[in-house]
């Protein structure tokens, strides 16, 4: 029982870390989806479009079309399971049919980081980003993200057998052995 414990602080810890590592807007905050979008300028827009390229924001969402039709089809096929040739030949249709559909997502991702910045952050960011040191930071981010996540699940099971510890001794000194 310990073990799938520490296992879900681990998880839990790490799922935090994930979640605050995204950009703002694929945070699933409610705030943030019943907020305003500003009107921005065009030259604003592709300013975060260019930055939004920069930092592979698209990979969010790459497979969103197939992952939904997948999951559509799935969820039909549990109430229709003597449809499952039929539902498999029309996801296709369906997976083809809204194909280049998730580019929405980018440019609403790219209309929001223009509602959040002014026109010359957004300048300053994609400057940033083109320069060595924004260059490195695209590169190495990725694995500092990772690197810091494992060390967290590392550092959880640790302090959760570490706690789990304190728990029983406490516990003996009133004579209860848990």
């Amino acid at each position: 029982m310990t073990i799938r414990s520490n296992l879900l602080l681990a998880a839990g810890l790490a799922f935090g870390v994930a979640i605050s590592a995204l950009p703002a807007t694929a945070q699933q905050n409610p705030q943030a989806q019943s907020r305003p979008i500003k009107p921005a300028s065009p030259a604003a827009i592709g300013y975060a479009k260019e930055i939004l390229a920069m930092k592979n924001a698209s990979a969010m969402y790459a497979n969103a079309i197939p992952n939904m039709v997948g999951r559509v089809k799935d969820s039909l096929l549990q109430s229709n399971l003597n449809y499952q040739k039929d539902l498999n030949e029309v996801a296709l249709i369906v997976a083809q049919a809204m194909a280049g559909r998730d580019k929405e997502i980018g440019e609403q991702m790219a209309r929001i980081y223009a509602s959040d910045f002014t026109e010359p952050e957004l300048k300053d960011l994609a400057t940033f980003y083109k320069s060595p040191l924004g260059q490195k930071l695209l590169a190495q981010e990725p694995q500092s993200i990772s690197a810091s996540m494992n060390y967290m699940q590392q550092w959880a099971q640790s302090f959760s057998e570490e706690v789990n510890g304190q728990f029983r001794a406490e516990m003996r000194k009133r004579g209860k052995e848990i």
